[in-house]
């Protein structure tokens, strides 16, 4: 017999356990199956431990098992990422939409907000402008938006498809923010603000060309290009943003980028040669250097 066969969308704790263990057999990890479970079966983890403990409790799935095998089988062989199949992302505080068309937020990106609320502090009695250049699914723009809520800020994107993403996740998830979206390529879509931004972060493609082919299929496949692929060496976007930083940000307004696990100090040479000043470093969940800051003199 198999699962479809005996698991239904009401379900025992004690059944619903065996049906896990099985779709955990075909591949993939327990971690990423719980994840599934909990956005789409509506499972959070506190309660597959409460299954644990009770294996006669009741469950009910919002998804039927079948359809929630199918997506996890997707996953597995076509390598589609579960952000995609679920069409959520959570990040920091919040769900985040997600499309095909966008790049799944990092959780490791979460740290590049702190780092700028970090830099936001002085500012803090002051009324500040932010932006997040490349903003994808507005990650970063919405976290900021939230927690910088009476700052003017800005979203920029080349993609009109992401900006329609990062539109919806604003408007769900910080509606009545003083934010404004702007499709155009970095710095050159926020022309009639420049120098005003005293807070600018920035996750651009990074990664360089010959690199691509070797990602894991999950991210080579499925993830736009567009938001992956830096040049060559990877940095030509970093190339152009430490460029025009001077001229856009404000008098000691800072530049926060993320960037390559190797590409920490030509990044930071680079930001010098722009004339950016009080360069710093930060390390990702991993200890690895992974985010520059610098700001206009």
């Amino acid at each position: 017999m198999s699962d479809i066969d005996y698991l239904s969308q009401d379900c025992l704790a004690a059944d619903l356990l065996s049906w896990r263990r099985q779709q955990i057999s075909i591949g993939g990890c327990a971690a990423s199956f719980d994840w599934l479970l909990d956005l789409a079966g509506g499972v959070p983890w506190q309660l597959l431990q409460a299954c644990q403990l009770d294996p006669s409790r009741k469950i009910h799935l919002q998804l039927k098992p079948k359809k929630l095998q199918y997506l996890w089988r997707q996953h597995i062989v076509e390598h589609v990422p579960l952000q995609h199949l679920v069409g959520v992302c959570p990040w920091r505080d919040f769900l985040l939409e997600i499309t095909p068309n966008v790049l799944v937020p990092r959780q490791e990106t979460e740290l590049l907000i702190d780092l700028a609320l970090n830099c936001a502090v002085e500012h803090c009695n002051a009324l500040g402008r932010w932006a997040d250049l490349g903003t994808g699914s507005g990650a970063l723009a919405v976290a900021l938006a939230r927690e910088l809520s009476t700052w003017p800020g800005h979203a920029v994107d080349c993609s009109p498809l992401a900006l329609h993403i990062a539109a919806c996740n604003l408007k769900r998830l910080a509606p009545g923010g003083s934010w404004h979206l702007h499709l155009g390529s970095w710095w050159d879509a926020l022309r009639p603000w420049w120098g005003q931004f005293n807070l600018v972060v920035c996750n651009p493609p990074y990664i360089p060309e010959a690199l691509i082919a070797k990602l894991d299929p999950v991210i080579r496949d499925h993830e736009p290009q567009l938001a992956l692929a830096g040049g060559p060496d990877g940095l030509c976007s970093i190339q152009a943003l430490a460029e025009q930083a001077n001229l856009a940000l404000a008098p000691r307004g800072w530049l926060l980028i993320e960037h390559h696990h190797d590409q920490s100090k030509v990044v930071l040479d680079i930001m010098h040669a722009s004339g950016l000043v009080e360069m710093q470093t930060a390390a990702d969940l991993q200890g690895t250097q992974r985010f520059a800051m610098g700001r206009r003199p």
